[in-house]
């Protein structure tokens, strides 16, 4: 009898704690300094005129997130890259940009190193969404004043090139990527929720996740999610070394994420992506009547809060 009488109140206890409810938010301290360590890999095929041709591109970085100030539900941070690196290998060919090279002859990783530990500011709410980017043009420019035997249509050249990869709004897309996954509300294990973001390169893509607070342990957040990315069919194309260029893209991503519970700060991201379509160069005179290439993307990215 007595076994019978405990039986209801374990089933009370069981159904409590599976209905609570958590917040997993951003919950920084002022002054402090927090890290992302992102290593990306991309193996792109592309098929021009019936013959494959294989990209494969690695992109690596790490960056630095001081809370300057925190008014109610925004952080203002002051960022900087520590490092920065990209290598890309295609039809046998190899370009290598790393911020560490110490080569005076490799202007561009010269360039690129100028850029390090050089701040900008951005505001970012407590659910990873970020209001504002500023500063970065002046972060560039700065660097490239360092190169006086860079004349300036090429400092301009340069410039615009990092800015449609690295400004503002190709900025913002990509670090929501990784700190936009909050949820608006308290939500209990298995519960879900779904974040919009966009993307902006290579192209304009609007991003949709679902995440779903799949368990609590060891004061840890563990975060599932599932989404798709379709570029912006409306969007006018993008200069790509000279040429105009439309993407028509598609694709979906998986993720999975361990989140500080008490910070709510990355401790890491795994994250694969697979997207395919074409690209579209548009008619231009290098490029008469234009040409479409068929292409996919298969992307790992590997992110720590180190």
């Amino acid at each position: 009898m007595k076994h019978l009488l405990y039986m209801p109140l374990l089933f009370i206890a069981v159904n409590y704690c599976h209905a609570q409810k958590f917040k997993p938010a951003l919950n920084l301290t002022k002054g402090n300094t927090y890290y992302l360590t992102t290593n990306a890999n991309s193996a792109i095929v592309q098929t021009v005129s019936g013959q494959q041709n294989k990209v494969n591109l690695a992109f690596n970085f790490r960056m630095a997130f001081k809370v300057i100030s925190i008014a109610d539900t925004v952080y203002n941070m002051e960022v900087s890259y520590q490092a920065l690196s990209m290598k890309m290998e295609i039809a046998g060919n190899n370009i290598d940009l790393d911020s560490k090279k110490n080569d005076p002859q490799d202007v561009p990783s010269s360039i690129i190193a100028a850029m390090m530990n050089k701040p900008f500011n951005l505001e970012m709410t407590k659910t990873g969404k970020i209001k504002s980017v500023q500063n970065i043009d002046k972060m560039v420019s700065a660097a490239m004043e360092s190169f006086p035997q860079i004349d300036a249509a090429k400092k301009e050249q340069v410039k615009a090139q990092f800015m449609q990869s690295f400004g503002p709004n190709a900025f913002k897309g990509s670090i929501e990527m990784g700190t936009a996954i909050f949820p608006d509300v308290p939500v209990a294990k298995e519960d879900k929720w779904t974040v919009k973001t966009q993307l902006e390169s290579p192209a304009k893509a609007a991003v949709t996740i679902n995440y779903q607070l799949a368990d609590i342990i060891e004061g840890t957040y563990l975060i599932h999610g599932e989404g798709t990315i379709i570029t912006d069919k409306n969007a006018g194309p993008v200069q790509i070394n000279g040429l105009p260029v439309k993407y028509n893209l598609n694709g979906s991503l998986i993720s999975d994420i361990r989140v500080d519970k008490t910070t709510g700060w990355i401790n890491e991201v795994k994250m694969k992506q697979v997207m395919m379509g074409d690209m579209q160069i548009l008619d231009n005179p290098q490029v008469p009547g234009g040409m479409t290439i068929p292409m996919t993307f298969n992307t790992d990215v590997n992110t720590t809060g180190k």
